[in-house]
């Protein structure tokens, strides 16, 4: 099953502003990025922690409309746990 999170930030070296997208396809996460609304999605993108707490927050609010499991949120969770700057 696929799942995709849009949100936006800012870059922190230029301040503009950027379109992210946190997508999971086969249990593998895969962050995209551009900077105009419309356009295609770049890869490459280097994760941060917070990109991964946005992720388990949007994951929180899914689980509780039903949309995402459990097992997912530990996952991510795991994933925060293990991560190293």
């Amino acid at each position: 099953m696929s799942l995709e999170i849009k949100w936006t930030d800012e870059e922190l070296s230029t301040g503009q502003r950027r379109f992210l997208k946190a997508e999971r396809f086969a249990r593998v996460w895969e962050f995209r990025w551009k900077y105009n609304r419309r356009g295609d999605y770049y890869p490459g993108l280097k994760v941060t922690r917070v990109m991964w707490e946005h992720v388990l927050e949007s994951m929180k609010r899914r689980y509780q409309r039903r949309e995402v499991q459990e097992e997912d949120i530990r996952e991510i969770e795991k994933i925060l746990k293990e991560f190293v700057d």
